[in-house]
């Protein structure tokens, strides 16, 4: 039996969960416009171990949302990950935020042909990519800004999603679904749990979060993902 504590700390949901194989045993999280993430998070990780009746030592491994989103959100959430891989002698597994949205995505909308999930970045920029009802990556994760163009180029119904989707509002149309929405460690447990039993670790001496674009300082305080601080 695979035990895993997943941890999600890329946007405002400070989200924690604990599953052994496809059974999720505990999840604890909050969403908040502060970014209490150095708060709350190991009082989530005590909490979720306690309540699933488990001990650090019984975990076959640690996953974590590796990016993008907010960079200190990010940082957070890994340097915790790592630290307890290291302590605990156990693997590291990751996976991109954008596709633990579009797994949510689909529960919510099984019918629909591409989910695109969008993170909320700066202005009217989002960080996005797109997925097929099987979860295949149809465009890469890319920065794009929110424009006629942008919607106007895929004809296929779509659900767009995440905390980038409350941007959209202006392009609603027949066949496009808008569905904001936060990641969960709870969906991160199945990805993990995929990533596991395929062996896909990672380095734990080179491993960073994914930023997709270089963090700029000088950011004013409350700046949303992708320059959150």
């Amino acid at each position: 039996m695979a035990i895993v504590l997943c941890i999600e700390t890329s946007g405002r949901n400070c989200s924690v969960a604990v599953a052994a194989d496809d059974t999720l045993l505990s999840l604890r999280e909050e969403s908040s416009e502060h970014f209490a993430h150095a708060e709350k998070l190991h009082l989530f990780i005590r909490d979720v171990m306690k309540e699933a009746g488990r001990e650090l030592a019984e975990l076959t491994a640690i996953g974590v949302s590796r990016g993008p989103g907010s960079y200190t959100g990010l940082r957070i959430g890994v340097s915790a990950a790592k630290g307890l891989c290291l302590a605990l002698d156990i693997p590291l597994v990751s996976y991109p935020v954008p596709e633990v949205l579009a797994s949510q995505m689909r529960a919510s909308f099984p019918d629909a042909m591409l989910y695109v999930p969008m993170i909320d970045a700066r202005r009217m920029e989002v960080y996005t990519a797109s997925y097929d009802p099987r979860m295949a990556v149809m465009e890469p994760i890319r920065a794009v800004v929110l424009d006629d163009s942008f919607f106007l180029r895929t004809e296929t119904p779509a659900v767009y999603g995440g905390d980038g989707a409350e941007k959209a509002a202006g392009w609603k149309a027949s066949g496009r679904i808008f569905f904001p929405c936060e990641p969960s460690a709870a969906t991160g447990c199945v990805l993990a749990m995929e990533a596991i039993r395929a062996d896909r670790v990672e380095d734990l001496a080179y491993f960073e979060p994914f930023y997709l674009k270089d963090f700029i300082t000088g950011r004013p305080a409350g700046t949303i993902p992708g320059g959150a601080s």
